[in-house]
């Protein structure tokens, strides 16, 4: 039986919306339908770029995307200061959500977002891609497996890039008063959520952020990093900056296991997704090497993790559409979490590298 088909509609031309636009087409329940801008111009130059088809409606206004009747989805990748004016606005027009991360400046201005959504029956999703691929379900198998993992004793994530000095004074990630958090908020999202998925999404007690960060001359942070502490005695660190060469590294360390990943964000390749894992690891009788040696798993897709994102999301606005469903409520949850965090590290470098409390 065919899928229902999901018809998007996307307000604004990010570049970040090429990707997704892409993964709309490649979706086997989504299709393009829209695409608004503050300009008709530019709203019509992107359709024609990325794959819309000839029959895709063109807006000058977001408005208008949002008031046209047969838009199911909308996706939201405008700068996190206009996410609750827009999505909120979006879920008013019972427009089924997915808003790109951070999800919003603050968690005040998150929960005004998720009321809308579940005051007006719409399904919820940040565009956190790495989620869907089926790497990290694997990864999931080792992680809550007792006799090869063991308990949680720290996790540690690392996501930065290199951005050329266009990106560092000119991009929206880097104004204050359209992307407020920096590179906190743009991948330090990121290093906190694999943090949290690591550890079940159990939250923290608190968080301490590290010293040193880096801020542009409007006070934007550019790079900085956190420790996370749990009652129980595990612990976390993070590190995040648009000022180092690429790395997108997780490793989570158990009593009994290690597993290592070195593109948790965007894998290698499209088309399949490897990570590491060792158990029980020790040395060689002379100390040479290691016995037994980590072993290296590989995960294969035939649809990319930001087409399998639109898939589900897509699989849940359908079940509501067509069987009268409830939304699913998980990933409200999950970024709610994850911008607790992320507002709690906000917090510690405020207020000159205090533990916060990380309080639901």
């Amino acid at each position: 039986m065919a899928e229902t088909q999901i018809r998007f509609g996307i307000l604004g031309c990010a570049d970040i919306a090429r990707k997704v636009s892409r993964a709309i087409t490649l979706a086997p329940n989504a299709s393009l339908y829209a695409v608004g801008s503050r300009s008709i111009h530019k709203a019509a130059r992107f359709a024609s770029a990325n794959g819309f088809p000839p029959s895709a409606k063109v807006y000058g206004s977001y408005e208008a995307v949002l008031d046209d009747p047969d838009v199911d989805a909308v996706y939201v990748p405008l700068p996190t200061s206009l996410h609750v004016r827009w999505a909120v606005l979006a879920a008013q027009k019972k427009k089924h959500l997915l808003l790109e991360k951070p999800v919003a400046l603050n968690v005040s201005e998150f929960d005004t977002i998720i009321e809308a959504c579940e005051s007006n029956g719409v399904q919820f999703m940040d565009a956190t891609m790495w989620m869907h691929h089926p790497r990290t379900a694997k990864m999931r198998e080792f992680l809550s497996d007792s006799q090869r993992f063991g308990q949680l004793k720290s996790v540690h994530s690392c996501f930065t890039f290199c951005a050329d000095p266009d990106f560092l004074k000119n991009d929206i990630r880097v104004k204050p008063d359209l992307d407020a958090l920096g590179a906190l908020g743009d991948i330090g999202w990121y290093c906190i959520r694999s943090i949290l998925w690591v550890a079940d999404f159990e939250l923290p007690e608190s968080v301490v952020a590290l010293r040193g960060p880096v801020f542009n001359e409007a006070g934007v942070i550019l790079s900085c990093g956190s420790s996370l502490h749990w009652e129980d005695g595990k612990v976390a660190t993070f590190h995040c900056s648009f000022l180092s060469n690429l790395t997108m590294d997780v490793t989570a360390v158990g009593t009994k296991g290690t597993l290592h990943l070195h593109d948790f964000v965007i894998p290698f390749e499209e088309s399949k997704a490897s990570f590491s894992v060792a158990t029980e690891s020790g040395f060689t009788e002379l100390v040479t090497g290691w016995a037994p040696l980590p072993s290296e798993h590989t995960v294969m897709t035939d649809l990319p993790q930001d087409a399998l994102m639109v898939r589900e999301f897509s699989r849940l606005v359908g079940g509501i559409k067509k069987s009268g469903l409830k939304p699913e409520k998980k990933w409200a949850n999950l970024s709610r979490k994850t911008q607790l965090v992320l507002n709690a590290v906000k917090a510690s470098i405020d207020k000159g590298f205090e533990p916060v409390k990380v309080v639901s």
